[in-house]
């Protein structure tokens, strides 16, 4: 018989709903500048201010021209320019044409642009060597994004390519929810920090370090609290006091049948188990509770089955808590 098909374990597809149905979502939220905004997740949607682009503009370096003037001449007089952050402020009458660079406002009058690799120059006489179609060359005001549109949901995780797009909207300050808080900790006599002398029968330490280095790339706030001894007053104390400030706790080891696997009657004792065993390989002696003020995850003492349960199982409740809308 195969581990996952022993009796009493929960199938991962079951545990994964009780979970779902089970966890709370944050709901304090906070303003912080866009600066501040990688990895948060916005708490309400967001919609633009402005068009995109805010107004009629060249895509190339050349001429601006009435698209009708090209039937009646195959040159045109040059009359100004228009560079990007200086608009041309005179007027463009029919048979003229300004010199365009990229980006820059479009008159209000002109409504196509020439390549200049299409023309040719004779002091202020413009030499179109092959017209564009009408409206060519021209990016239209709110073509990208309208004024209004919103441009991201609640629920999303920003980027960096996400941030950008909102300081090209204008917005330096965005309302997200308050990260979330999760204690770690790691349970065994026979662990050591990385960086101590390994005494005889110890093994060092690497679940936390893994945990944390997660939790810091999704950027929640967490706190690690050491090794903790296998004995219950310890656990207990450590327990209470993760419990007292986080709104998950994370540990790993104690939760197999061994005979000093004590987080089990140590969640017990202060709160409750959701489930304990699953029909998961590697990862079957995973928890899943509540204390008092948190929820709980157990992961396995292996260091393979603890990060394939965290990552699988862990780290997607947390992020539907912090209000996150993924693809899971």
């Amino acid at each position: 018989m195969d581990c996952c098909d022993a009796p009493g374990l929960r199938p991962v597809d079951d545990a994964i709903e009780q979970m779902k149905s089970t966890i709370s979502k944050l709901t304090e939220t906070e303003q912080i500048t866009i600066s501040q905004g990688l990895d948060r997740i916005l708490a309400n949607d967001v919609h633009s201010g402005i068009n995109v682009p805010p107004y009629n503009n060249s895509a190339m370096d050349g001429y601006a021209f009435r698209s009708a003037d090209q039937n009646s001449s195959s040159t045109l007089t040059l009359v100004g320019q228009a560079l990007a952050g200086h608009p041309f402020k005179g007027n463009c009458a029919p048979g003229e044409c300004i010199r365009i660079m990229t980006g820059a406002p479009v008159p209000d009058e002109l409504d196509t642009v020439v390549m200049q690799e299409n023309t040719k120059v004779h002091d202020e006489k413009i030499e179109i060597l092959k017209w564009p179609g009408a409206g060519n060359n021209i990016r239209l005001m709110g073509e990208d994004i309208s004024q209004g549109q919103a441009v991201f949901k609640k629920g999303k995780r920003l980027s960096p390519a996400d941030l950008g797009l909102l300081a090209s909207l204008g917005i330096g300050e965005i309302n997200v929810y308050r990260k979330l808080r999760v204690a770690v900790i790691a349970t065994g006599d026979e662990l050591a920090a990385p960086g101590e002398k390994l005494a005889e029968g110890n093994i060092f330490e690497s679940n936390s370090v893994v945990v944390c280095a997660m939790l810091k790339r999704l950027n929640m706030e967490f706190m690690d609290f050491g090794i903790i001894p296998d004995q219950m007053d310890a656990l207990t104390e450590a327990f209470k006091k993760a419990d007292s400030w986080a709104d998950v706790v994370v540990s790993s080891g104690g939760v197999s049948v061994g005979t000093a696997d004590y987080t089990k009657d140590v969640l017990e004792s202060l709160g409750t188990i959701g489930f304990w065993k699953l029909a998961i390989k590697p990862g079957k002696p995973f928890a899943f509770g509540e204390l008092a003020n948190s929820f709980f995850f157990g992961l396995p003492g292996n260091p393979v089955s603890a990060t394939v349960t965290f990552h699988q199982l862990a780290i997607p409740m947390m992020r539907l808590m912090q209000g996150e809308i993924f693809e899971e």
